[in-house]
């Protein structure tokens, strides 16, 4: 393993440990947790995080991102020369974890998806559909999700996550890609009684509920995505493929994404946007397939592994 073809990164612990950053390479898990806790974060985004009575992350993904562009390339640069005298520690010997538990904000995105919005029988969007997740509901890869008293209508969305890491106010469509550090996958989880059935609809509180958005298993870092236009998304339902869709398909792209709600709010290092899902969603099925207790939901996007989730 002496190359760094692409930077792949998890979060990883071992037996119940402390959670640490590594890089996923040939089945095998490389530590990089004190490579990463050794970059220096830069005085704009200490100045912007203690403006909110908050300090940097001591180490981890976290860090990695508000590290900022230049120290996260010269660390992986600096990581290609001597990979094989590092210790590396087989992938079936570590349990893995969200690459971030706690997003500073998870902003999501409805019907984004020509084929999704026709399923769902509207016309699609002039503008984005600006939705939240709240950041605790995310849970880790191949979690067991219960199904929260009284849901009858638990949902899947497959999803591309975007990772922001740097400050993005109000930039251009053109800036707008300069401010994404990584891509990953993520699972909507929805009960959809609270998003369809009641008025007014509670989609925040349909999509925030514990273990509702599973997110990795890793993290792409964004040098090795040329064009998050060209990605295919998927699910599968008990092996049962359920949606299928290329990212070019998407109403709004993602740079479109990022300009449009930087104009409103700033993105700061550590938020994700879920950029929306394909048809095939269990609601709009003839008849609908709501997830029940035993069933595995996976998820994947082109190059970002296999996102599985069991409900319990």
């Amino acid at each position: 393993m002496s190359r760094l073809d692409t930077f792949q990164g998890v979060s990883f612990s071992l037996a119940g440990g402390v959670r640490r950053a590594g890089l996923l390479m040939d089945g095998h898990v490389l530590d990089i947790d004190d490579d990463i806790a050794a970059l220096t974060v830069p005085d704009s985004v200490l100045k912007s995080l203690h403006a909110h009575g908050l300090t940097p992350a001591a180490r981890g993904w976290m860090r990695w991102l508000q590290a900022g562009a230049p120290a996260r390339a010269a660390l992986r640069q600096s990581l290609g020369p001597g990979l094989t005298q590092r210790t590396t520690r087989a992938l079936t010997s570590v349990q893995l974890h969200a690459p971030l538990a706690r997003p500073g904000k998870i902003v999501a995105i409805g019907r984004n998806y020509a084929d999704h919005a026709k399923e769902t029988g509207v016309q699609p969007f002039e503008k984005p559909r600006i939705i939240s997740k709240l950041p605790s509901s995310v849970c880790d890869p191949d979690a067991t999700v219960p199904v929260p008293a009284d849901v009858q209508k638990m949902d899947f969305e497959a999803e591309l996550a975007v990772v922001i890491g740097s400050h993005a106010h109000a930039v251009s469509r053109e800036d707008a890609l300069h401010h994404v550090a990584a891509y990953c996958c993520l699972n909507d989880l929805s009960a959809r009684e609270f998003q369809f059935d009641v008025n007014p609809a509670q989609t925040t509180f349909a999509k925030s509920m514990d273990g509702f958005c599973p997110l990795g298993p890793l993290l792409l870092d964004a040098a090795d995505v040329p064009d998050p236009q060209n990605l295919w998304v998927r699910s599968w339902v008990n092996e049962q493929p359920m949606q299928e869709a290329n990212t070019h398909d998407m109403l709004f792209p993602v740079a479109q994404l990022i300009h449009y709600i930087s104009q409103y709010m700033t993105l700061e290092p550590g938020d994700v946007l879920a950029t929306g899902t394909p048809a095939g969603i269990g609601a709009f099925r003839t008849p609908p397939v709501w997830l029940k207790r035993g069933d595995t939901v996976r998820v994947e996007v082109t190059g970002m592994g296999s996102l599985v989730t069991h409900i319990g």
